[in-house]
C-alpha cells in the first residue's frame, strides 16, 4: 500500500507543471504581445486626462471612437494582409473609391440603397481579390502593387466623382452614423460594427484552422506549403476579404461624414498601418495580435484626439505619430533579433 501511494505521489509530481520562479512570471507576462500596446494605450490617456479637463468626459470618449471607428476597420484587415508578410499601402484610395460608388448608385444612379451599397463594397472587394491576385501568381511584391492600386483608385474615384461631392443621401447609407444612449454618452452604431469586426477576426486567427494558417504563411510559407495548404489561394482570400472591409469602412466614412467626399482617405492607409504596427503585429509577419491592433488604432485616435484637445497643430500631430511608428517597429526588429 505504501509503494502503491508513493508511486502515485511520484506520477502526481512528474505531471505537474514545474513551480515558476516570480522572475520568469514576470518574464512571462512581458512576453504578452498585447500588454505594451495596452500599456500604451493607458498611458496615454493618463497623460491627456491630466492635459486636458475635457478628455474624459462621455462626449469625448464617444468622439474617440467615432473617429477610430473608420480606421480601425481598416486596421482588421491590414492586420490580416501583414500578418501573411504582405502590406496593403491602397487601402484609403479604394475606400475612398467605394464610398463614391455607393454614393453615385444611390444618388444619381436611383439604385436601391442596399443594392448600392452592396456594389460599393464589392468593388473594394474586386481590388483585393486583384491585390491578392496579383501577389500570388504575378508574384509581384505587396509594396509595389498596392502603390499601384492606390494610383488607379484614386484616379477612379476623380473621374467617377468628376471632383464633386455627393450630397443628398438616402438615410440607409448613413444609418451607422446614429447614436444609441450608453450611461452619460451616446455611442454610434458604427462604432459597435468595428468592435464587432474586431470580435470576429479575433475569434477566426485564435480558433479555426484558416486563422493558423494564416500565421503559418506569414511565418513560413514554404513549410506551409509542404504541409499541403494551398498559400496562394489563402493569400488571394485573405486579399479579397481585406478588399470587403474596405468597403465597410467605405460605409462607415459615409455614414459618419453624411457624404461622399473624392477627397477621403488621403492619410487612412497610413493610420491603418500605424494602428497595426503599434499593436505589435510585425511587419515581417506570422505573429502578432489582433487585439493589438484594436489598441493600436484607439491609441492613433487618442493621440490625435488629445493633441487637439491641447491645441498641438496637425503638422506635429503627423510628426509625433511618425515618431511612435518608427519606434514600434524598432521595438519588434529588436524583438526579432532576441528571438534568433
Amino acid at each position: 500500500m505504501s509503494s502503491v501511494s508513493t508511486t502515485t505521489a511520484e506520477r502526481a509530481a512528474s505531471a505537474a507543471p514545474p513551480a515558476e520562479a516570480p522572475g520568469s512570471r514576470v518574464g512571462a507576462l512581458l512576453r504578452v504581445p498585447t500588454l505594451g500596446p495596452l500599456g500604451a494605450l493607458l498611458l496615454a490617456c493618463l497623460y491627456f486626462s491630466f492635459a486636458s479637463d475635457r478628455f474624459l468626459t462621455g462626449g469625448n470618449l464617444s468622439l474617440v471612437l467615432q473617429q477610430v471607428m473608420v480606421v480601425g476597420t481598416l486596421a482588421v484587415g491590414q492586420s490580416a494582409i501583414i500578418l501573411t508578410a504582405g502590406i496593403d499601402l491602397s487601402n484609403g484610395a479604394v475606400m475612398a473609391f467605394g464610398s463614391i460608388v455607393m454614393t453615385k448608385l444611390a444618388v444619381a444612379g436611383g439604385l436601391p440603397a442596399w443594392l448600392a451599397i452592396a456594389a460599393g463594397i464589392g468593388v473594394c472587394a474586386l481590388f483585393g481579390a486583384v491585390n491578392g491576385s496579383l501577389v500570388t501568381l504575378a508574384k509581384l511584391p505587396p509594396f509595389i502593387v498596392t502603390l499601384g492600386t492606390l494610383n488607379i483608385a484614386m484616379a477612379l474615384t476623380h473621374i467617377t466623382s468628376k471632383e464633386q461631392t455627393v450630397t443628398g443621401l438616402p438615410t440607409v447609407l448613413t444609418k451607422l452614423g446614429d447614436t444609441f444612449p450608453l450611461g452619460q454618452t451616446r455611442v454610434t452604431y458604427g462604432s459597435v460594427l468595428m468592435l464587432a469586426l474586431f470580435a470576429v477576426a479575433w475569434y477566426v486567427l485564435r480558433h479555426t484552422a484558416a486563422g493558423r494558417h494564416l500565421y503559418a504563411v506569414g511565418d513560413n510559407p514554404d513549410a506551409v506549403r509542404l504541409a499541403g495548404v494551398d498559400v496562394r489561394r489563402q493569400l488571394i482570400t485573405v486579399y479579397t476579404i481585406a478588399g470587403a472591409l474596405y468597403g465597410v469602412a467605405a460605409l462607415l466614412l459615409v455614414a459618419r461624414t453624411g457624404v461622399g467626399d473624392p477627397q477621403a482617405g488621403q492619410t487612412e492607409n497610413l493610420d491603418s498601418i500605424t494602428a497595426v504596427v503599434l499593436g505589435g503585429i510585425s511587419l515581417f509577419g506570422g505573429r502578432g495580435s489582433i487585439v493589438g491592433a484594436l489598441y493600436g488604432a484607439l491609441l492613433v485616435g487618442v493621440i490625435r484626439n488629445g493633441l487637439q484637445l491641447t491645441g498641438v497643430d496637425s503638422v506635429y500631430q503627423i510628426l509625433i505619430t511618425g515618431i511612435l511608428v518608427i519606434a514600434a517597429v524598432a521595438v519588434d526588429q529588436l524583438a526579432r533579433r532576441r528571438r534568433k
